[in-house]
């Protein structure tokens, strides 16, 4: 009987590594298909989504005898129409950054506690209530808002006038329910809160028990942990939780429908009613816009398509600038 010899041995078949695409198998083949498939699906979307858009937009703006950008007013069925953006920007932009103040730092003391203070049998209930609150419609948010909320503003309003209102900000010059974007900030806050507290709390989970553990060593208490551990290493992914919560906050409609009073004045007399959103002005005027006013109000939409776009955009820059805490525990 011959002998075989290393040299004889016939070479292993390459064993296909974790980068490779494809091992050959049908099953395979079919799955980078359909993923293929549904990423160029999505951005398909996306385009035409685009692309409606800009189309009607040019419809509307090439009859708009205002200053699309700046003019106070919106006026779509007059002869000439009117209308511009700058109250909706404004009350956009107002309303999301009052959202996110209030919103943002009880988020990541909420995902702290959960993380690294609450017990075991505390911490998951907790966890599971900040995400179903997540799930409730906005709806049921606006009709809270407008029946709850609302009302129980006017004292927090008076407090903030009688203190604060040297600010001007916080200064109410007018009488009325508050119904204002300070309002519809505080209830936009509640709604995201959900949002950048479960991201945040995910980011704070994977941080390197090494690093815990080498600061207790050290003598550090648990505060200088969270501080010089936990806090430098979720930072990017507390801004990216804090950006799409950003986003859903540019976008809501129902909720912040049923609790502003909208009005195209400009004003950082925040506690006064009034104000204007795009989502918003969008849900009130498009039922009973004729032709051209709807073609004004998707032109509204484009800019808001775009504002959160780049918001997103923004947040996913700023996930892949830094990347340790994925799977840092597993």
């Amino acid at each position: 009987m011959a002998s075989t010899t290393p040299a004889d041995t016939p070479p292993a078949p390459p064993v296909p590594g974790p980068g490779s695409r494809s091992t050959g198998r049908l099953g395979d083949k079919v799955f980078l298909g359909l993923s293929k498939g549904s990423g160029i699906l999505l951005l398909v979307i996306m385009a035409s989504i685009a692309v409606f858009l800009s189309y009607r937009s040019v419809i509307a703006l090439s009859d708009n005898e205002g200053n699309f950008l700046t003019t106070f007013e919106w006026n779509t069925a007059g002869d000439p129409p009117v209308f511009g953006i700058a109250v909706l920007l404004f009350g956009t932009v107002v309303s999301s950054i009052v959202a996110m103040v209030i919103a943002v730092p009880i988020a990541v003391g909420i995902a702290l506690f959960i993380s690294h203070y609450a017990p075991r049998r505390v911490a998951a209930p907790l966890a599971y209530v900040v995400d179903l609150l997540a799930a409730v419609p906005s709806i049921i948010y606006g009709i809270w808002g407008a029946l709850v909320l609302v009302p129980y503003l006017e004292g927090l309003n008076s407090w903030l006038d009688e203190f604060f209102g040297w600010t001007y900000v916080f200064e109410k010059t007018e009488i009325g329910i508050p119904r204002s974007l300070f309002t519809v900030g505080i209830l936009l806050a509640i709604m995201i809160l959900p949002i950048v507290t479960s991201v945040s709390r995910e980011v704070f989970l994977q941080v390197p028990r090494m690093n815990e553990e080498a600061a207790l060593a050290l003598g550090a208490t648990r505060w200088e942990v969270i501080r010089l551990s936990v806090l430098p290493f979720g930072r990017s992914g507390i801004i990216s939780a804090s950006m799409l919560g950003l986003g859903r906050a540019l976008g809501e409609t129902m909720a912040v429908a049923t609790v502003l009073s909208p009005n195209f004045l400009v004003s950082l007399h925040l506690l006064n009613p009034g104000g204007g959103t795009f989502a918003q002005n969008i849900a009130a005027k498009f039922g009973e816009a004729n032709e051209f006013g709807r073609d004004a109000l998707i032109a509204s939409g484009l800019v808001l398509f775009v504002l959160t776009l780049l918001v997103n955009g923004a947040a996913r820059l700023i996930i892949a600038r830094r990347k340790e805490y994925s799977g840092a525990n597993a």
